[in-house]
């Protein structure tokens, strides 16, 4: 089925937005508090919205007041997935249409140390055609490089904090304060100085204390911490694939959002601490087209250049537009062998080449093609190339949504993007759903274990 006026031609503005002479200036002077000291941001209007872009349940709330019906299913609609609005993007050659269905930032730095923080971009008033707002996407003049909420602890003395988390557990009952206090304020390598000094003072291993003074979700997410980030992630894959059943979820979260060297690390790692072949898992636990996909992305061979080919885009776009939507079936190899391959920004290039080729975008074509763990894993490679920190937004916005709460994936996703890019995640998570990430937590967690978690995430 095709979506009709996709992408959209000419709708008409937004009434009297942006004012004339003020594009630049957007969203107006005054209407976000800026942090003092951030360049401001440019980049013309916002993307319209096509009345039909969402069948199914609705899109992602914006900013400033639109609560849109629903959320991004995880799972697609009775009717095939949600579509993400088209219409012209940012960070597009003038005249070309854009693809804005997922929160852009600029050129990310894939995995790259921390820089200045972008803010996030926030929409005109005035309401979207047919009520619902785009999922948002970011201007192109914001700042590159991301950032995490934990930094290294200035005047850190690993001696001084072991004592205090020896002292914490002395005796009756657990100093839990004292120990969030230290845990939250050092980074992933300090607490690594911390368990090597704790050996060395006391003869006695940290992770094993605290988790006998420690139980449930604070013990999960104290002991996440204090493992090295690499080992980490390899532990998680094989809690994944460990006992009955496998965490399909899991492993597309890590092994599609990595770059090539946390994958090769994860692999050598897995080899090392589990004496274990990561991709013999993967073929044992898993099979079919999910089973290619994960051991492609094992492989940690992605191409990571970061200048786009547009001409290369373009051939790409006709390829998978083949493979899929202008055949009868789908040639899955095409997807695999595509988005395994290529850059996560030529990636990005390629999906706004194929919703100008088309009429609709690369997301909700993978919708149409694939179901299941295949579609959820190609998805989320696509999602990554667009907005790495939108993708875990969503990721955590579902751990929390409903009842219960999937304290493994709130865990997992604090601790491993806390020195990366949560901030950046926290901004995308406001932007999306319309309240911040420190009022979900506490909402949804209680005692010490959200006390850690708040502190992590820097409320």
């Amino acid at each position: 089925m095709s979506y009709p006026g996709y992408p959209p031609t000419g709708y008409p503005p937004f009434p009297g937005y942006p004012p004339a002479g003020q594009e630049s200036s957007f969203p107006p002077p005054g209407q976000y508090p800026y942090p003092s000291g951030f360049p401001p941001m440019g980049g013309g209007a916002y993307p319209q919205v096509p009345s039909s872009a969402y069948p199914g349940a609705g899109g992602y709330p914006a900013p400033g007041g639109y609560p849109a019906p629903g959320g991004y299913p995880g799972a697609p609609q009775p009717g095939g997935a949600p579509s993400y609005p088209g219409g012209q993007g940012f960070g597009v050659p003038p005249g070309g249409a854009g693809f804005s269905g997922y929160p852009q930032p600029p050129s990310q730095s894939y995995g790259g140390g921390p820089t200045q923080v972008p803010l996030p971009g926030g929409f005109p008033g005035g309401q979207y055609p047919g009520g619902q707002a785009p999922y948002p996407s970011q201007p192109a003049a914001m700042t590159q490089g991301t950032q995490g909420t934990v930094r290294p602890a200035a005047n850190f003395d690993a001696m001084r904090d072991a004592e205090i988390l020896r002292k914490a557990m002395k005796g009756f009952g657990t100093d839990e304060q004292a120990i969030v206090d230290v845990v939250a304020n050092r980074s992933n390598d300090q607490r690594q100085k911390i368990k090597a000094a704790f050996k060395t003072m006391y003869g006695k291993d940290l992770m094993k204390d605290l988790k006998s003074e420690l139980s449930g979700n604070m013990e999960e997410l104290i002991l996440a911490l204090f493992m090295p980030s690499t080992y980490y992630d390899a532990w998680s894959l094989r809690n994944a694939m460990q006992g009955a059943g496998t965490q399909e979820r899991v492993l597309i979260e890590i092994l599609c959002t990595r770059t090539n060297q946390e994958i090769r690390e994860i692999v050598r790692c897995y080899q090392s601490e589990f004496g274990r072949d990561l991709e013999k898992d993967i073929r044992s636990d898993t099979s079919g087209h999910f089973e290619r996909l994960l051991v492609s992305m094992c492989q940690g061979n992605r191409d990571e250049n970061q200048s786009v080919n547009h001409q290369m885009a373009q051939e790409d776009a006709q390829r998978l537009y083949q493979a899929g939507e202008g055949k009868l079936g789908t040639d899955e190899s095409c997807f695999n062998m595509i988005l395994a391959t290529r850059s996560f920004p030529q990636l990005k290039a390629t999906m706004e080449a194929y919703s100008r080729m088309a009429n609709r975008d690369l997301l909700s074509s993978v919708g149409r093609e694939f179901s299941g763990y295949i579609e959820s894993g190609l998805k989320a490679i696509l999602q990554c190339a667009l907005n790495r920190p939108a993708f875990f937004a969503e990721r955590l916005y579902y751990s929390m949504k409903g009842a219960g709460t999937d304290d493994s994936t709130l865990i997992r996703i604090v601790v491993t993007r806390s020195e990366i890019d949560l901030v950046q995640i926290k901004q995308m998570f406001t932007q999306m759903y319309q309240k911040t990430l420190g009022s979900m937590i506490s909402s949804d967690t209680s005692g010490d274990y959200r006390r850690l978690l708040l502190a992590i995430v820097g409320q």
